[in-house]
């Protein structure tokens, strides 16, 4: 069952000079399935994540989440669409720091007008998860990196949503952190069924997906699935950027 599928998108940024940042881009993810956007910088990998977050417009085309397309709904229906289906995971972690972790994690929910009860409850289950329970009552500035990306992961999947974005969610970690964090959505994809998209410059947090899609000047390139072995399937990640011509920094960051 797709949960996500993506038709003919284009996005067009009008200016002096019109610049087009997607070209006719299609492709579906399924339910269950971990998929990764690589791509040089500028060839359109957050400008399509921020499409599919409904954070941005498409100029034509369509995305459907669920059968529905969000860009066709009002401001306020978007909103709660996007509280309700989607869950974000971003490279800076995005977290409060006037709240303690636990606050930051049952965000979604005070949203939603849930019961501290059921809140607690949840909070319980997704921090065992995400072995974080004992830094709940810390305040963000006291953890580290990863316990932060751990933290936003949590926040992310606390109201089980559709699918579960993430922009470069290792992009500030060091490699044991982000090693420790590629692990988490790892788990939180077999072991709960999460859905995740997840745009990198990666390629050893790419290796963790099913299968990757390759963007180039806004267009699709190519894409390749894992199978079973990770370590063959790094390597075609590092050939494939090496064909694309990705800079040095998307190069440099291998360490299995």
């Amino acid at each position: 069952m797709s949960i996500l599928q993506v038709k003919h998108l284009e996005k067009i940024y009008e200016g002096k000079v019109a610049f087009k940042a997607l070209n006719d881009i299609n492709f579906s993810i399924n339910k269950g399935e971990f998929v990764g956007i690589m791509g040089p910088s500028g060839s359109g990998k957050t400008t399509l994540l921020n499409v599919v977050a409904t954070i941005d417009k498409p100029t034509s085309g369509e995305i459907l989440i669920n059968g529905k397309n969000p860009h066709r709904l009002s401001r306020k229906e978007t909103a709660l669409f996007r509280r309700h289906e989607l869950g974000f995971v971003f490279q800076y972690f995005n977290l409060l720091d006037t709240l303690t972790v636990e606050e930051n994690i049952v965000l979604p929910l005070t949203l939603d007008g849930v019961s501290v009860r059921d809140m607690e409850k949840e909070l319980e289950t997704v921090a065992e998860k995400l072995g974080i329970i004992s830094i709940l009552k810390k305040r963000t500035y006291e953890i580290s990196g990863g316990q932060k990306q751990r933290t936003a992961i949590a926040r992310a999947i606390i109201h089980k949503p559709s699918l579960l974005l993430a922009d470069e969610p290792t992009g500030n970690l060091d490699s044991k952190s982000s090693k420790d964090v590629m692990e988490t959505f790892e788990t939180i994809n077999e072991r709960d069924g999460a859905t995740c998209l997840m745009v990198t410059h990666d390629a050893v947090a790419a290796s963790y997906c099913h299968r990757v899609i390759f963007i180039k000047d806004g267009q699709f390139y190519n894409e390749i699935y894992r199978g079973d072995n990770r370590q063959a399937f790094f390597q075609k990640i590092i050939d494939m950027l090496a064909l694309l011509g990705g800079d040095n920094r998307e190069l440099s960051t291998i360490r299995f």
